[in-house]
């Protein structure tokens, strides 16, 4: 169901986290989400993260935002992507260990940054049967959206990357563990939508990765992968409008393969998935892909990103203008969505880049929107209005 992004043409957006701020220094833990903003000093610093994130995007006038991901804590790597699920979920562990990543093509040595982050994944281990647990999806959404009139963007990551993140005493089978994964997510989305989140986002599906990692577990090829996907969404079509975020990997606002990867090998499996919208990198992967994405990806909207998350130079409005024009040759401006490539918060850069590689965004669409005849958006960070300079009268 077109939601969150009905209603404007090329609507600009986040793919969902924002550089922490300094002062944010609470963190959740092991502590259900409810039971941290019973303590007043966390539930201040959330509220005002989740705040400033908000404002931030209105500034640089986004069309659809997010909370920044203002509930995970600040861990190497930006590694509470990945653990605040286990660390919350039923059938879990009380004791964290370090844990194997059970993904193709990962191998960083003692020297690498990277490697940091393969020894930062320490996780509970699956005892028990996988189940919902405290994720508490829709109160965080609720936290934000009452804080904006602008639609906010929910995330989640996919079960298949928490089924290969963590160790189990209990399946007997990786893609057992991954369903079992499903399911549960499959019941909080539900929750979430239910409550009136417009658009929820599934983010890291590792359909697009099979060609350069191999099945997932050796197992899930492609096809597997569509249904595990198609199964976590089910129920969600009627209530909501579901994103598909792909890239690359994105752990310390690192690039993962030493090659540019490309889309092309799965982009008719893309268009298999139960979603409305599909993300893709087009901005630090380059504009390679867009024409293939035009041509397969018929019946979903696309995001392009334009905005470069491994880098704190600041784009160019008019550079951001060209990528949009060149994805016009083959996406109509109704099925567009402008958008970062990946997150910005996974470490590594800071706030006053993330807000003005924001405003670069909406400053380059309005360049095209002005040229289809189309109104911009407002964007108060560049109204000379509001200068501090002193000019001339």
């Amino acid at each position: 169901m077109i939601k969150g992004s009905a209603g404007v043409l090329m609507p600009t957006s986040i793919i969902g986290s924002l550089p922490r701020p300094s002062w944010y220094n609470a963190t959740l833990g092991s502590h259900s989400f409810l039971e941290a903003m019973v303590n007043s000093r966390y539930r201040e610093q959330y509220e005002d993260a989740v705040s400033s994130f908000l404002r931030a995007q209105e500034i640089a006038g986004l069309d659809i935002c997010t909370d920044g991901d203002a509930h995970y804590d600040e861990e190497v790597g930006g590694m509470s992507w990945q653990s605040y699920a286990p660390r919350h979920m039923d059938g879990f562990s009380k004791e964290p260990q370090a844990s194997i990543y059970n993904v193709g093509a990962v191998a960083y040595p003692r020297g690498h940054i990277l490697h940091d982050f393969l020894e930062a994944r320490v996780f509970p281990k699956v005892t028990g049967p996988i189940g919902r647990g405290n994720l508490q999806y829709a109160a965080m959404w609720k936290v934000a959206q009452r804080m904006t009139k602008r639609p906010v963007k929910f995330g989640t990551i996919l079960p298949e990357l928490l089924a290969a993140s963590v160790a189990d005493e209990h399946y007997k089978d990786p893609v057992e563990r991954t369903m079992a994964f499903s399911e549960a997510l499959n019941a909080e989305l539900n929750e979430l939508a239910d409550a009136g989140c417009p658009v929820v986002q599934m983010e890291e599906p590792q359909i697009h990765m099979v060609p350069v990692r191999g099945k997932a577990f050796g197992k899930l090829d492609v096809k597997e992968l569509i249904g595990i996907f198609n199964n976590t969404v089910k129920g969600l079509a009627r209530k909501t409008e579901v994103w598909c975020h792909t890239c690359w990997g994105n752990p310390s606002q690192q690039r993962i393969f030493k090659e540019t990867q490309s889309y092309q090998p799965t982009l008719e499996a893309l268009n298999e998935l139960d979603a409305d919208v599909i993300t893709f990198e087009t901005c630090s992967s380059g504009p390679g892909d867009l024409k293939a994405i035009g041509e397969r990806i018929k019946d979903k909207k696309v995001v392009i990103g334009v905005i470069d998350h491994h880098t704190l130079q600041v784009e160019r409005p008019e550079d951001i203008a060209a990528l949009i024009r060149e994805a016009l040759k083959y996406i109509p401006p109704e099925r567009l969505i402008i958008s970062s490539d990946c997150g910005m918060g996974r470490e590594g850069m800071g706030r006053r880049h993330a807000s003005y590689k924001m405003v670069s965004m909406v400053l380059g669409t309005n360049i095209v929107k002005r040229e289809l005849g189309l109104p911009p958006a407002e964007c108060l960070a560049a109204d000379p209005r509001y200068s501090l300079t002193i000019t001339k009268s």
